[in-house]
């Protein structure tokens, strides 16, 4: 039996029935999302040839969330999230096999494309805030940072596999089935919601209208400091952060001189140091203080960013790679371990629904401003750059609020 002094990284997979079926079948449709991924990059690619077209079709996937996520949690809140993630997986299994049949028969257009993956992001716009704000029913509050933790490594897991299959399946069969496998792989994840055992759902009771329900989850997030903190630095961090995984390619080619083997490398250096910090993240538990490391973590990585800029060797950029997708990852799952070890019950929907729309929606503007800035200057100063406003923030945040280093 596991107890809480071990540091078996998967022991909230051991102790928790629901969430051990939860999180096997989210890793093997994870793997599904990921192929379908890359193979919409490269379709939008070959209709095209238009590098505007491939950044319109991620946007499509992107914006739904921004606009929707808020509308979103009041409904989380107010009905099963269990039920919610069940509809919103098999929505998802549909467009994935909507998009199969246009390919497979020679159908599939710019428009066509543009309008399913704008499809899947309306979807993800409800799914996501309910299946981040489920995670807590399926373990108890105490074991929530190693679920958090857990359910990032099945996201990186993925990230790693996923693309590598891709690839394969890509030059055996042809784009499509990468679509189809996708579509195949929600049965996985909706066998193992088929799973899990929650107590009866009860509605909950006085229920005041849904803008009334929006107007509270923004006001407790403004008015709670440590919450409203985060939130911020979340932002920033979807900003300034996250565009040098976009700009990764002009990176390997233009400034370490990669071919696409050697983009795939920096890649999954990113991927395995990522997985390696949510893995570390599950196994030491509650034996850290949070809010100091999650300190760290801000700090550190814009500051690897910035580094990485300034690196023109490929091989010490592979091993920067790594440390920085560890820092990543620690900054991305301690962020959302304290938001929602703060959140009460009652507001997590709304809440983590804010969470998404920052952390996903804001991210295409992160991309435009990098990818403007990359044009203009460089994208070393793109990279450096973000880093840098990113790395002030971080320490300036830090600074005027300790009480976040206390959590």
């Amino acid at each position: 039996m596991e107890t809480r002094e071990s540091l078996n990284p998967f022991r909230a997979l051991l102790k928790h029935r629901n969430f051990r079926y939860f999180w096997i079948g989210q890793t093997v449709s994870l793997i599904g999302t990921w192929m379908h991924s890359i193979a919409q990059g490269w379709l939008a690619l070959e209709l095209s040839n238009s590098a505007l077209i491939v950044g319109l079709v991620s946007a499509a996937g992107s914006f739904p969330v921004l606009a929707l996520s808020l509308p979103a949690g009041v409904l989380a809140d107010r009905y099963s999230k269990l039920r919610i993630v069940m509809i919103g997986q098999a929505l998802l299994a549909i467009e994935a096999g909507a998009l199969w049949w246009f390919v497979a028969t020679d159908n599939i257009t710019i428009p066509w494309l543009v309008a399913l993956a704008a499809i899947n992001g309306v979807i993800g716009a409800f799914e996501i805030p309910a299946r981040q704000s489920l995670l807590v029913d399926l373990v108890v509050r105490e074991d929530l940072m190693d679920a958090i933790a857990l359910n990032t490594s099945s996201f990186n897991l993925a990230r790693i596999i996923g693309p590598s299959i891709a690839a394969l399946v890509i030059a055996a069969a042809g784009l499509a089935w990468c679509f189809a496998l996708n579509a195949l792989s929600y049965a996985a994840v909706l066998v193992g919601l088929g799973l899990v055992r929650l107590p009866p759902w009860i509605p909950p009771k006085h229920r005041i209208s849904p803008i009334a329900n929006m107007k509270e989850g923004i006001r407790y997030l403004i008015r709670t400091p440590e919450m409203a903190v985060l939130m911020r630095m979340v932002a920033v961090f979807s900003v300034f952060g996250l565009p040098y995984l976009t700009l990764m390619p002009v990176l390997a080619r233009d400034v370490l001189g990669l071919q696409a083997a050697g983009y795939g490398v920096l890649m999954t250096m990113t991927g395995v140091g990522a997985l390696a910090g949510a893995l570390f993240l599950a196994a030491v538990g509650s034996r850290i203080r949070r809010g100091r490391l999650f300190a760290i973590s801000a700090l550190a990585f814009p500051a690897l960013l910035i580094v990485i800029a300034l690196t023109p060797v490929a091989a010490v950029s592979a091993a920067l790679l790594l440390l920085a997708g560890l820092g990543m990852i620690l900054n991305t799952a301690l962020a959302n371990g304290l938001i929602q070890s703060i959140v009460p019950d009652a507001l997590r929907g709304r809440v983590m629904a804010a969470y998404v729309m920052v952390y996903v929606g804001f991210s295409p503007f992160g991309s435009f401003i990098g990818g403007a800035l990359a044009r203009a200057a460089g994208v070393e100063w793109a990279i450096g750059g973000g880093g840098a406003v990113m790395l002030l923030y971080s320490a300036w945040a830090l600074s005027r609020n300790p009480e976040v280093r206390a959590l």
